[in-house]
């Protein structure tokens, strides 16, 4: 069996939903803040992944995932009416964190993080949708391979430490310079380093 070489990988992407015949930019990255990550982490789309891992230094990518490829349908089972006291910090509601379109950490009785949105908040409860940011929708990726080789032992076990609470685990080095994107908007992999896939 051949041996699974786990790939250091940096992009510069423009991300669109393709919607009804209509796209729209919903992300991007730049070559100075590029999306980075080691392949076989699952920390990105499988499908996203399989579309760049073959590509070399300055290629060029442009390829469009279906939502059962993305992130799902969207379940209207995962909007959820959740009473207002369970956003209460000392017996005040937590107003500086929870409002309308509010992305807020959550976490099960599981242990498991996750995040959803605010869609309203009245005085007896708060409505949240558990749903992807993109769920139901295709995703059109544009973008160039900024790099593409074999990781190193050291940033590989910096992914370990970063997957296993250690940092943001997302491949990235560290949240506060490459990341790529602003904290806190898209969260398939509890990093909060912003991308989607």
């Amino acid at each position: 069996m051949e041996k699974q070489i786990n790939k250091y990988i940096a992009v510069d992407y423009k991300l669109y939903t393709a919607e009804n015949g209509e796209s729209e930019l919903v992300e991007e990255t730049t070559k100075e803040r590029p999306f980075q990550f080691i392949s076989g982490f699952g920390i990105t789309l499988e499908a996203f992944e399989k579309n760049i891992s073959e590509l070399a230094k300055g290629d060029t990518f442009d390829f469009t995932l279906t939502k059962e490829e993305a992130y799902g349908d969207f379940e209207q089972e995962r909007v959820l009416d959740l009473e207002r006291e369970m956003f209460c910090i000392n017996g005040h509601f937590d107003h500086e964190h929870i409002f309308k379109d509010a992305i807020v950490p959550l976490q099960n009785e599981d242990g498991n993080r996750f995040y959803g949105r605010v869609m309203s908040v009245d005085e007896n409860m708060v409505k949240m949708d558990l749903n992807h940011p993109l769920a139901g929708k295709s995703l059109n990726f544009k973008g160039t391979i900024l790099e593409n080789r074999e990781a190193t032992n050291s940033e590989i076990q910096g992914m370990i430490n970063r997957l296993s609470g250690e940092g943001c685990g997302c491949g990235c080095g560290d949240c506060e310079g490459g990341c790529g994107g602003e904290c806190g908007e898209h969260h398939d992999h509890d990093c909060g380093c912003g991308h989607c896939h």
